[in-house]
């Protein structure tokens, strides 16, 4: 019974000499890899703002360009009443 309870004893020595530092590189590794995810995530939501800020002009000018739109057959209305204003004035 007592070489049973030498080797269990041998045996767990063993497997946290071997087994500790193992597990310990594995959780370094992960909190390495999820503090770059972190500051990936971090720099990508800094360059969304951006790309959002920079385009939020996209539909403003849409708008422009409708309105435009109006600006340019209002301004072709008055152009043809002011040429009949005109015919009549020479008449």
């Amino acid at each position: 019974m007592t070489i049973v309870f030498v080797l269990w004893w041998i045996l767990l020595a063993v497997a946290v000499v071997v087994v500790l530092p193992l597990v310990w590189y594995l959780l370094h590794r992960i909190y390495l890899a999820a503090s770059n995810i972190e500051r990936y995530a971090s720099e990508t939501l800094t360059a969304g703002v951006g790309i959002l800020n920079n385009t939020r002009a996209v539909q403003e000018l849409r708008t422009t360009r409708t309105v435009a739109g109006e600006l340019l057959r209002g301004a072709e209305s008055i152009g043809e009443s002011a040429e009949a204003i005109e015919v009549a004035l020479r008449a």
